[in-house]
């Protein structure tokens, strides 16, 4: 018999707020899983950390167990429909699903790491974060982009925001060494989700969106003592 890794906690707090100037509805649940332990016990025995070579991600990242990522959509997706006006026809697919941990040293950082970051352009692709290590850790900053003012980089936008990116930083110069925490002229952060343990974000993966960083706690590829989360990217097609 499989480990029973998740398992949807009664009296979770769900808080559906819209955010920014464009109203993007985000999702928070705190107190999401009746206990963590059990999945914390498989990220700190089983799973096995690798840079992940596939994006960008500033650390080490290990698979999740399956059952875990099916229970948990299954836990959530259903309120989704209406929240974000997805079409009834359209079901959940996941994509990819880490543990994740942040580990690269501020002065090691690539271009692209020192600025917030959207997964995806599609409007149908979101991601889900589960906070599980014991704080305190950085949250999760939300973006404007101020040349343009996009806070979600649309398959539509893309192209503009790539461009107007790309010409500010010709015109300014690249961003210091070092994650970004806070506003900046590029860059204004207009909402930030603050790390608690056990607290569940769910977010459309064309956001713009960034770690704030704890340079203190939170880069270190132990799973015992780094910023543990579970990341999931799921689609509905």
């Amino acid at each position: 018999m499989s480990a029973e890794y998740f398992t949807p906690n009664p009296n979770m707090q769900v808080n559906v707020m819209r955010m920014g100037v464009e109203q993007t509805p985000l999702i928070i649940i705190d107190d999401f899983a009746s206990s963590t332990e059990a999945l914390k016990t498989f990220a700190y025995e089983h799973a096995e950390y690798a840079p992940d070579e596939k994006t960008l991600y500033p650390g080490v990242r290990s698979p999740l167990p399956d059952s875990y990522i099916i229970k948990l959509l299954q836990a959530v997706y259903q309120p989704l429909y209406g929240i974000y006006g997805i079409e009834l026809s359209k079901r959940v697919t996941p994509l990819s699903s880490y543990f994740s941990l942040l580990s690269l040293a501020p002065n090691a950082l690539h271009l692209l790491q020192r600025m917030p970051h959207f997964d995806t352009n599609s409007s149908t692709c979101f991601a889900v974060l589960h906070y599980l290590a014991e704080g305190p850790h950085g949250g999760t900053g939300l973006y404007r982009h101020n040349p343009t003012k996009f806070e979600r980089i649309t398959e539509a936008r893309c192209d503009q925001y790539i461009s107007s990116a790309k010409q500010y930083i010709e015109q300014h110069g690249e961003p210091e060494p070092g994650y970004i925490t806070g506003s900046n002229d590029h860059f204004e952060k207009f909402y930030e989700v603050e790390y608690k343990p056990n607290r569940l974000v769910i977010y459309p993966s064309n956001l713009l969106h960034s770690v704030t960083v704890d340079k203190t706690n939170d880069l270190s590829s132990d799973p015992k003592n780094g910023r543990l989360t579970a990341n999931i990217f799921f689609e509905f097609k």
